[in-house]
């Protein structure tokens, strides 16, 4: 009896967006198809009585015809909401797409470059290993304003955006995911990096106040963060470089979804 492997030793490295896609897969493949198929049954049960109470067979399709009305209203309220889920998430992963091949380009200047890379509860859309160093990259894909220019206004502390909307959430996140990928990188090769954190708003104008520039976060549109990567100063050395990435890569690999 011969037992057949595969040709592939590990897994392969996750595209831009890659989380996100297995969300929508989820909503529209398991929860949206449940909901559908409940609708579609209790309506072939109240046909199946109106059948038989058009052709004077015996039973009562009031039952089923009330048990359709219950159904259907409540299924198609879940299916709306799935629904808003599934743009919004479409939404974040088409702008990860869109960073993620600005990127690409910074491997022309021998940096590595990593999407989506999977921790427990928690993912970070692209990681740069560059001679200018390690970048963190959050993706933010907000929706513009009906009106007027979509501008972010970063001071050091807090985002503003021209629709009225002010947060620091995203602030805290890439900095806790810097700080996350600094710890695994001392982990695994047992040298410490400074981690740059970056968030990128796809389609939205950045603009840092004076404040901004005591913050270790740079806040940019995704169109100029090559630029500002591959013209920083260098820190790191090709072995360095080497390091980092095949560690990394390492990870990624034999990382385990829960």
């Amino acid at each position: 009896m011969f037992i057949l492997k595969s040709p592939i030793k590990d897994n392969p490295l996750r595209n831009p967006g890659e989380s996100l896609d297995k969300q929508i897969d989820t909503l529209i493949n398991d929860k949206a198809t449940n909901y559908l198929m409940w609708i579609a049954f209790t309506i072939l049960l109240a046909g199946l009585e109106w059948y038989r109470w058009y052709f004077e067979v015996q039973n009562n399709p009031l039952v089923y015809t009330f048990l359709t009305m219950l159904v259907i209203p409540y299924c198609v309220f879940k299916l709306v909401a799935i629904r808003k889920q599934v743009k919004h998430l479409k939404q974040g992963r088409d702008g990860e797409k869109a960073v993620g091949q600005y990127l690409e380009n910074l491997r022309e200047t021998s940096a590595k470059v990593f999407h989506d890379i999977p921790a427990k509860g928690f993912n970070i859309d692209h990681v740069v290993i560059a001679k200018s160093g390690i970048y963190v990259i959050e993706t933010k894909t907000y929706s513009k304003p009906d009106t007027g220019s979509p501008k972010v206004i970063f001071d050091g502390t807090s985002l503003k955006f021209s629709s009225g909307f002010a947060t620091n959430k995203p602030l805290i996140q890439v900095e806790a995911s810097s700080h996350w990928l600094r710890d695994l990188i001392k982990e695994t090769t047992g040298k410490s990096f400074a981690i740059k954190p970056v968030i990128v708003f796809p389609g939205w104008y950045a603009e840092p106040t004076s404040e901004a520039k005591s913050s270790d976060v740079w806040v940019l549109n995704p169109k100029g963060l090559p630029t500002f990567i591959a013209n920083s100063k260098e820190k790191m050395t090709a072995e360095e470089i080497s390091l980092v990435a095949f560690h990394l890569s390492r990870y990624v690999r034999s990382y385990k979804e829960d």
